[in-house]
């Protein structure tokens, strides 16, 4: 399977299709897209911090999605605010003569480790001071709850989902809120072990509304192939590459 075919086979089933039909028959598709490689050569937790853009690298993954949905109804494009995203919508927008919309609700989710180096036995987590921010995995303690990303992301997609009614968007995220939405979708339990998220960089995970209901969510990887393996979902850290820089 070549790097612009999807990478999973994974359609999971989420509602039936007859609830939606008093919002209306039509089909839409919103691609929550993560952004592609950042250049971060200190190797910080960047999070919602300004000034961190595409690396070369990062560039050629958003372009080579931009050719994987050239031929898509894609009729709105939307990203966060930062750098990262809206870089990464550009080609994709301009593939289809479409500006870029921007929507707060899908930035990056907070955290307080933000602009520190975070891995096992060194940076942030070697300091006892900040050991307190890491008391409950379940809301969880060091950053935004996952409930208020569920509620947001919720909202921009469905703004997303609107404003491309009948036809295609894609809107451009960070991994934790696109992972954490997507488990909400497909019922799952929202704490989870970071290393399994199945969200890698300029990835695609597509929910499918029949009206105003989400009936089926999709994953794909595009650009699969121009991905270091230690990102991928579920690979163990290279030597030296085990801090989480960011999403």
């Amino acid at each position: 399977m070549s790097g612009t075919q999807a990478t999973s086979a994974t359609e999971r089933k989420t509602g039936d299709m007859s609830s939606g039909e008093k919002n209306g028959d039509e089909i839409t598709v919103v691609h929550l897209m993560r952004h592609g490689e950042v250049h971060n050569p200190e190797g910080v937790l960047y999070g919602r911090r300004p000034g961190y853009h595409l690396s070369d690298l990062g560039r050629k993954m958003a372009d080579r999605v931009a050719e994987h949905l050239a031929e898509r109804d894609i009729t709105h494009v939307v990203a966060s605010p930062l750098e990262r995203a809206q870089e990464t919508a550009s080609p994709i927008a301009g593939a289809h003569g479409l500006a870029i919309a921007t929507d707060e609700r899908l930035i990056e989710a907070a955290n307080v480790f933000e602009g520190k180096t975070f891995g096992v036995g060194d940076g942030a987590l070697k300091k006892p001071g900040n050991w307190k921010y890491l008391t409950n995995p379940f809301r969880p303690s060091w950053g935004e709850p996952y409930i208020e990303q569920v509620v947001r992301m919720m909202a921009a997609l469905g703004a997303a989902r609107d404003a491309a009614r009948g036809h295609e968007a894609v809107a451009v995220s960070h991994q934790l809120p696109i992972w954490i939405v997507r488990s909400f979708a497909e019922r799952r339990r929202l704490w989870h072990d970071p290393r399994k998220r199945q969200c890698t960089l300029a990835s695609l995970t597509s929910f499918t509304f029949h009206g105003d209901k989400i009936i089926s969510v999709g994953y794909s990887e595009p650009a699969r192939d121009l991905v270091p393996s230690h990102l991928l979902a579920g690979a163990k850290p290279a030597k030296g590459k085990s801090k989480a820089f960011g999403a």
